[in-house]
């Protein structure tokens, strides 16, 4: 039979009784949710969620997975007014009228900004994060908040479109579940994960489901009967052991399959036994207990006691083989770490610890700040994001200084990397690094237990290099590095920047006078914040500003404003003729004896998809389908009418230009050898410029003549092949 779907008030009753039996808030506490019911009910009545379902049902959920975090009566009034301030009439300062100052601030924190004009959907996504990390460093209920907001949403994404669903699963991966892991808070990170990867990869999470049903009766066998040999055994040795069996999740299977190449038979942490006792020494005579019993696999033994991850989490992890030879992960932990594992921050609240375990807070959120502070010097709010993603990701490795000091990375960290996290002075006078007393490249990805030794120099002078931001894993040590070119090297980097705009320039074919690009460039620097162009060019150059990704804006931006315009004439009348003729190799369809022009923005040959534009007193101008200059559409453009129709005339007799530019490896007679190679294939060269970068390469621009795309395919075939030549592009 169907169950029968509540209404929101049946809903709300069952919260208010979960209130009274499992929070222990007073009377007075749950008056005031009542109070935050009433008004989000009123306000959101006229809202429907994509399933359907009255919009009210969203913030009652919220406020349930709240209590199962155990958290305060603010937070909960918090969760059922999250989105009154967003989506409603209702302001702030009626929330703190009517809530108080602290459950309008936490509405605050988790309220997306408001139609801010950004350029970029990634930017209006960082602003969104940095907004959010500064509110949740000044109370870090907003993201407990936000999360549990974010966990019911992917409860119900299957009612979104499908490429919404895709856009949400990604952020909650990359976003939401590496702050969850970091907070600590198990139990959300993983129901993240595992639904974040039921949307994203479907055809993966379905085969995974699909092998452990398989497994499920064999796998709660195998589960009993570990669990009741090892409770025989165990409860000789200690008092009133709890043991528990756990199936590893759905993403930490994923991410050993398919990211690590592994079938699901070589996963060898699909079982978990969870051992929880009373103090650490328990903890260590149940390991010796559990390595009598069973044999343990050689370097899968990890001591998070001794060394806590980031998050606070300890237990003492160990992988052995069990009956008939099946791998299985056994946990030891106290009941204090377990309470950690499992709530993370939360339990400062589910355990009645508030605020009142506040310097302790302020030191377990001191990564919040770190990376608000490093956003701030680089100036790149998308920084935040980058961060997240690198800093924050599960997978950490403990590493030693030859004191013996304990360093916390992200897997993948290089000693660069490493010399950062023990102090900037020492990364910036880094030389080189030695592992375990052996000398290594720079590049060298550390491992747990590793022991690495900085060698640095006094030189003065003596600094990080520009190829030290692509090793670097770390967003902190990439911050460290950018922020040394930036107060160190500011002419270096003003010109490197130019040169580099300069160069995208070319490449898009962005041609401008020398006017005209002042003007640009002094319009581009204030839209990014900069208070001189100088200071734009800088940032370019130390790596705060990435050219590549403002390329569409400049684009778009060019084309509407600055793209050279034709004279003010009358638009050229081309009168049809019954036949189709064609001048320069080019037919205008229905037209003939028209002038025809090719653009010097793209150069088209034959054999590209081209098409033409009447211009204003000078014909039919002949551009690239792919041209920058041309619209997506022309037909919902300004003045579709002067976008024609033209094709290539069969057996074109005729010479074109085309640019190349070509990177390669700077040497003695590279020049020599391009020239060789073009020679002996009868190519003329037009036009000639090169410039060499301080990284060992050079870029030449060259223009040659060429009669349509097949020959230049095989110009370029030809000068890929010289010694050095690293790419040719047209």
């Amino acid at each position: 039979m169907e169950e029968k779907e509540l209404t929101p008030q049946e809903e709300y009753a069952l919260l208010r009784t979960r209130l009274q039996k499992e929070t222990g808030f007073t009377e007075a506490e749950i008056a005031e949710v009542d109070k935050a019911f009433r008004l989000a009910a009123d306000v959101h009545s006229a809202q429907l969620r994509y399933s359907g379902q009255p919009y009210i049902i969203h913030p009652i959920a919220v406020a349930n997975i709240l209590i199962d975090l155990g958290m305060d009566a603010q937070s909960i009034e918090a969760a059922l007014l999250h989105d009154t301030v967003e989506d409603t009439d209702v302001t702030l300062a009626q929330l703190r009228a009517e809530f108080g100052e602290e459950v309008a601030a936490l509405v605050d924190g988790v309220t997306k900004l408001g139609k801010v004009p950004l350029a970029t959907k990634e930017e209006f996504q960082a602003e969104n994060i940095r907004k959010m990390l500064l509110a949740m460093y000044r109370d870090i209920r907003v993201i407990i908040i936000k999360l549990a907001d974010r966990l019911h949403n992917m409860r119900t994404l299957g009612f979104m479109a499908p490429q919404k669903r895709r856009d949400i699963a990604l952020e909650t991966l990359e976003i939401y579940a590496p702050i969850a892991h970091r907070l600590g808070i198990r139990t959300a990170k993983e129901e993240l994960e595992d639904l974040a990867i039921r949307f994203l990869d479907p055809i993966a999470y379905a085969d995974i489901e699909k092998s452990l049903d398989l497994m499920s009766r064999s796998r709660s066998e195998f589960l009993e009967e570990t669990k009741a040999q090892i409770s025989a055994r165990i409860a000789t040795v200690v008092k009133d052991p709890k043991i528990d069996g756990r199936i590893k999740s759905v993403h930490g299977i994923y991410r050993k399959m398919y990211m690590q190449n592994k079938n699901f038979d070589q996963i060898y942490d699909i079982y978990a036994i969870r051992i929880i006792v009373d103090s650490v020494i328990d903890c260590y005579n149940c390991l010796g207990v559990i390595h009598d019993m069973f044999r343990p696999m050689p370097g899968r033994f990890k001591d998070y006691i001794s060394t806590p991850k980031p998050n606070m989490y300890q237990s003492l992890h160990t992988t052995v083989l069990g009956r008939d030879g099946i791998p299985f992960e056994v946990q030891i932990r106290t009941w204090e770490m377990h309470r950690t594992a499992e709530f993370g921050i939360a339990a400062h609240w589910k355990y009645k610890l508030g605020i009142k375990g506040k310097s302790n807070l302020d030191e377990r959120l001191a990564w919040i700040r770190q990376m608000l502070d490093d956003q701030k010097e680089s100036g790149d709010v998308q920084e935040l994001v980058r961060a997240i993603k690198s800093d924050l990701i599960p997978e950490d490795v403990f590493v030693f200084t030859p004191r013996g000091d304990v360093i916390n990375l992200p897997s993948g960290a290089t000693v660069i990397d490493f010399a950062y996290a023990i102090h900037t002075a020492v990364g910036h006078k880094m030389v080189g690094a030695k592992v375990d007393g052996r000398i290594v490249p720079l590049d060298y990805q550390v491992k747990t237990g590793e022991i690495v030794e900085v060698l640095t120099s006094s030189q003065i002078g003596k600094g990080p290099s520009r190829d030290w931001l692509s090793i670097a894993k770390t967003s902190s040590a990439r911050n460290k590095i950018r922020s040394w070119f930036k107060h160190e090297k500011r002419d270096e980097n003003i010109a490197e920047g130019k040169a580099e705009i300069e160069r995208e320039f070319r490449r898009n074919f962005i041609r401008l006078d020398e006017e005209g690009y002042d003007r640009f460039i002094r319009n581009l620097a204030v839209r990014q914040r900069f208070d001189s162009v100088d200071d734009f060019y800088a940032a370019i150059g130390f790596g705060g500003v990435s050219v590549i990704r403002l390329m569409p804006y400049i684009k778009e931006e060019y084309n509407k404003n600055y793209r050279p315009q034709e004279p003010a004439e009358p638009v050229q009348e081309l009168k049809a003729s019954p036949r189709s003729g064609g001048r320069d190799g080019v037919t205008v369809e229905g037209v003939d004896n028209v002038l025809i022009k090719f653009s010097r923005c793209c150069n088209p040959l034959p054999g590209d998809d081209i098409i033409g534009f009447i211009t204003r007193g000078h014909g039919v101008s002949v551009h690239k389908r792919d041209c920058p200059n041309v619209p997506a559409d022309p037909t919902t453009c300004a003045e579709p009418e002067r976008w024609v129709r033209v094709s290539w005339n069969q057996n074109v007799k005729k010479e074109f230009q085309a640019t190349l530019q070509i990177t390669a490896l700077s040497r003695i007679g590279l020049m020599a050898d391009i020239s060789m190679q073009l020679a002996n294939m009868r190519v003329n060269i037009n036009e000639i410029s090169s410039r060499e970068a301080k990284d060992g390469r050079s870029t030449i621009y060259m223009t040659i003549t060429v009669s349509n795309v097949e020959h230049l395919k095989n110009v370029i075939a030809r000068i890929e092949k010289v010694d050095g030549v690293l790419s040719v592009e047209r």
